[in-house]
């Protein structure tokens, strides 16, 4: 870790430490909610924040997956774009566990309010409707045939009990995301997992 990074990890640390009391749409970063409303992605800044959370929740579960599985990645941000509201910059690795990174945005999402689908007739549904998500749908369908074939419902279970116990990890990672005004390099969002 570089000092500039150890100088982010303290004040993240710090920040997190001062705001443990508050739920998460209370800690999202002025930025992030600026910008949002600023480009016209949110009407107003309640919106806003709540798609900031979203976001950050989204991304960490992509971020601690690729931890998990043993892949690496540049960084991590939940900067709204032209064509994605936030992304994990450069991820290379994951090996043949590779498709719990892609499905790990969503999950993650259903973690954090406790939404997870738990019928197989209801995934199902909802597994038919999974396309558009900067390409994580495409990824994760490619990496499931070895191992799953066409099983996208046993390939979501198993990705759900990787990701489940990882719950803590991913929580702390996007409260880091959205206290932090901007991205956050690899060993960042490594320690800040960790401390989970």
């Amino acid at each position: 870790m570089t000092p500039a990074e150890a100088r982010t990890l303290a004040a993240i640390q710090a920040e997190l430490a001062r705001q443990i009391r508050y739920d998460d749409e209370s800690v999202v970063h002025q930025v992030w909610i600026r910008q949002r409303y600023d480009l016209g992605a949110a009407a107003s800044y309640a919106p806003a924040r709540a798609a900031a959370v979203r976001t950050a929740w989204h991304e960490a579960g992509h971020a601690v997956a690729a931890l998990a599985t043993g892949a690496r990645f540049s960084s991590a941000s939940i900067r709204h774009g032209a064509t994605s509201q936030g992304r994990v910059h450069g991820i290379r690795g994951g090996g043949d566990r590779g498709f719990v990174i892609d499905a790990a945005g969503q999950v993650a999402e259903r973690m954090r309010d406790w939404s997870m689908l738990t019928g197989d007739d209801e995934l199902r549904a909802w597994l038919l409707t999974w396309r558009a998500d900067g390409g994580d749908a495409r990824r994760f369908r490619h990496g499931i045939a070895a191992r799953f074939g066409g099983d996208e419902v046993a390939a979501w279970r198993c990705c759900e009990q990787a990701l489940t116990p990882l719950r803590p990890r991913i929580r702390q990672v996007a409260r880091a995301l959205l206290v932090h005004p901007r991205y956050l390099p690899y060993p960042v969002v490594a320690a800040v997992a960790a401390s989970a």
